[in-house]
């Protein structure tokens, strides 16, 4: 497979020592690097309360960085359909797609956005969790909105954010393409993959099924800046596994290298990396293309969380070039 396509999902990542707005501002320059390097697409993330993320709603950030390019398309990953109105949804992003044609994306997903109950039900205007028929109602109501848009304005291009077998097969029986988050649930890929395949019914916005796999993935010349680079999120990632991810920013390198993990902490972290896609570019390039093979995934979109602005834009640049020319 030489024709995988590479995307960005662009998460405002807050540091000890580096704040959300510095990440906000790192926006419209990222992008014009990305759109310069040949990525396909940026996603921006939606988080609320969330210490390690910045609250900046998705539809604003990619007026912002919409504003800035002019080719490369730009979209949510997600906008979580429990926090908005339908019509809402459909109407920004229609707006988006009529300022920007044929360039936005409208990622929809379920969770919340936050980890904190107080900041849920204020969202929800004090409303209980959505179910999965909330769930499923709110998705075929923006769609419906969107379907309403008059021409000749051009709609953006709806995608199901997925992380279970049960999202894949709401996304395939509503003939969506769909987004995995392998990068959150690993173990539930390839079933899930695979379930969106089985239960794909064509529609007015996908013709045939198409997978977006995201991938932590940071790249570098050396397995020691590599490492050194991606020691934040290893941190962040064994708070996950500890279910306290949500009150800390993530830690500046210096103080990640200097944590100590345990034997059985080390080995579960060593288990998650396994599947995603840290280290040089002959470590890398082979996974992502192994990923892409297993799951027959038509694009993958990088979530590369490095503290230093140039460190990642770097990383971004070797993995487009090595896997652009990688011969398998």
């Amino acid at each position: 497979m030489n024709d995988i396509r590479i995307s960005a999902l662009e998460i405002a990542a807050i540091f000890t020592d580096r704040d959300a707005l510095t990440a906000l501002h790192d926006t419209a320059p990222v992008a014009r690097e990305l759109e310069r390097l040949g990525y396909q697409r940026i996603w921006y993330s939606e988080h609320h309360h969330f210490a390690p993320v910045g609250t900046f709603p998705p539809a604003v950030v990619i007026a912002h960085a919409a504003a800035a390019t002019s080719t490369i398309r730009l979209g949510s990953g997600g906008v979580l359909a429990p926090n908005h109105s339908p019509l809402s949804v459909a109407e920004e992003f229609g707006t988006l797609s009529a300022l920007h044609p044929d360039r936005i994306d409208l990622g929809i997903g379920r969770g919340p956005g936050t980890l904190d109950e107080a900041t849920a039900r204020a969202l929800r205007r004090g409303a209980d969790p959505a179910s999965d028929e909330d769930y499923r109602r709110d998705v075929a109501a923006i769609l419906s909105f969107l379907a309403e848009q008059v021409a000749p304005n051009p709609l953006p291009a709806p995608w199901l954010l997925v992380s279970s077998p049960a999202g894949a097969d709401l996304a395939g029986s509503l003939g969506l393409p769909i987004a995995f988050a392998h990068h959150i649930r690993p173990g539930n890929t390839l079933a899930s993959v695979e379930r969106y395949r089985s239960a794909f019914t064509p529609s007015r916005w996908c013709e045939k099924p198409q997978v977006t796999l995201s991938v932590h993935t940071v790249c570098a010349e050396t397995e020691e800046v590599a490492t050194w680079h991606a020691g934040p999120y290893d941190l962040f990632q064994d708070r996950v596994f500890k279910g306290v991810s949500g009150t800390l920013p993530f830690p500046a390198p210096s103080e990640a290298a200097a944590h100590l993990f345990t034997d059985e902490e080390r080995q579960t972290l060593a288990a998650y990396k396994e599947q995603q896609a840290v280290g040089t570019p002959d470590i890398v390039v082979p996974r992502l293309r192994k990923l892409a093979d297993e799951t027959g995934a038509e694009e993958l979109m990088l979530v590369t969380i490095v503290h230093d602005f140039h460190a990642r834009l770097h990383s971004h640049k070797l993995v487009k070039e090595n896997l652009a020319s990688w011969a398998g």
